[in-house]
């Protein structure tokens, strides 16, 4: 069996049998990593000497029956916007070149704590804020699946690292479909929890409000223990999970505007496996969401902005241009604008919960509506990176303007996922339904 490309869970319970040794694992990993041809296009940076040393301390827990959690031992990797203590964490940009934090994120320090091991900090594209992956001022991962087409941002080299078996699993983070997107183009499961519902202390930020870490990995059940131990609180029971009697509502108009052929195709094959599975399906049409997403140019670049500007303005020869003038588009909207975007989101948010989603397990969306596109084209063509990516973000960010959790799942195509939005603040309830989602579509 290839271990490395085993499911985290699976890794977790096979050390638990003493079948894997969490040494011997830590270092094929780190073996793995540095004879990739593309390892430093995926790792900005291995944590080797903090990665021994915690396989060592797992390896002892183990032999010694005191394992701190299920997935004790379990190696991953961390999105180098999130903070590791005495380690360089520059959040893909060259603003924050030689950035070395104090000490842990609380999330990276609550899954250390319970015995996981740091591997190493993935690429990532600038500040986190784009949904296609490119950052030609670090690096730009290549997708797992066809090298030549884009990985999928903004957590790009956590989704590569999993996909590529360089990682068990992988936490990235989540603004407007970050952890999804590249989850979806890799082949992966990704999982943004409600906003708030996770500690951002130690993340470096990209818009607050929006901002949720979340983890990529290969299973729910992955997920679904990951979110546990960042959220300091107990797994979800998935347990014979399944999707008989389970209510969906397939969100049709706008997440399928302009889509491309394939992962609609993707889609519907997916939703015929879950009806034969027993699942109840409906479709609804709204305007809430046109409405929410509306708001978004008033809502993300300004935030993004008005915590970046002072950095970006001091040296912005450092940005690539696209990125750069992404960011200064927050500086044409006024802070009343910004503030009347707000108070419309909220009073959305509201009757989204009143008139859509009241008594639904889920809302189903295409997690994004085009394939990967080729990156060198991307890189050529400033509009069509434009273009690209505002369409690649536009069904995943729907979840972050109605604060709401998603899951994106393999549908058995390439590159092509399905989406399961829950209900703000009942991620448990939603990776539960998930999973049972999830084993409907395996067959």
């Amino acid at each position: 069996m290839d271990w490395l490309k085993a499911p985290a869970m699976q890794q977790g319970r096979a050390i638990m049998a003493g079948i894997l040794d969490p040494l011997d694992q830590t270092e094929a990993y780190l073996a793995a990593a540095k004879a990739h041809p593309d390892c430093a296009r995926i790792y900005a940076r291995l944590t080797e000497a903090r990665a021994r040393s915690e396989s060592v301390a797992a390896h002892d827990r183990a032999k010694e029956e005191r394992r701190h959690s299920l997935l004790d031992g379990v190696a991953i990797a961390w999105k180098d916007n999130i903070d590791s203590g005495g380690t360089v964490t520059e959040a893909g940009s060259k603003l924050l070149e030689g950035r070395v934090p104090r000490k842990d994120a609380i999330v990276l320090a609550r899954l250390a704590r319970r015995g996981m091991i740091c591997l190493g900090k993935t690429h990532l594209t600038e500040l986190a804020f784009s949904g296609l992956g490119l950052n030609p001022v670090t690096a730009t991962p290549p997708n797992a699946l066809d090298p030549q087409l884009a990985p999928g941002g903004s957590s790009s080299g956590s989704a590569v690292a999993v996909a590529l078996g360089l990682a068990a699993a992988a936490i990235g983070t989540d603004t407007g479909g970050s952890v999804r997107v590249p989850a979806a183009w890799n082949g992966l499961v990704g999982f943004k929890p409600t906003s708030g519902a996770v500690p951002e202390k130690g993340v470096v930020p990209l818009c607050r409000r929006f901002d949720v870490a979340g983890p990529i990995a290969r299973t729910v059940e992955d997920c679904a223990e990951l979110f546990a131990l960042m959220a300091d609180q107990r797994a979800p029971d998935l347990t014979d999970a399944d999707v008989r009697g389970r209510r969906f509502l397939v969100l049709d108009g706008l997440p399928f505007e302009g889509a491309e052929a394939g992962p609609v195709a993707a889609f519907e094959d997916a939703l015929a496996r879950l009806d034969a599975a027993g699942a109840e399906i409906r479709h609804v049409t709204t305007d809430w969401v046109e409405k929410a997403m509306a708001l978004s140019p008033l809502l993300f670049a300004p935030e993004a902005y008005g915590i970046w500007r002072a950095q970006i303005e001091d040296a912005p020869e450092l940005m690539w241009k696209p990125m750069l003038d992404r960011f200064r588009g927050g500086a044409e909207v006024s802070a009343p604008d910004y503030v009347s975007a707000w108070e419309s989101l909220s009073r959305i948010r509201r009757r989204w919960v009143k008139d859509i989603a009241a008594g639904v397990d889920a809302i189903l969306i295409p997690t994004v509506p085009i394939m990967p596109p080729n990156a060198a084209r991307l890189m050529a063509d400033e509009a069509e990176f434009v273009r690209a990516n505002l369409l690649t973000l536009r069904n995943t960010r729907i979840a972050n303007l109605l604060n709401l959790p998603a899951v994106t799942l393999p549908t058995g195509h390439p590159a092509c996922g399905i989406s399961l939005l829950g209900h703000a603040g009942r991620d448990r309830h939603l990776l539960r339904v998930a999973a049972g989602a999830e084993a409907a579509l395996a067959g």
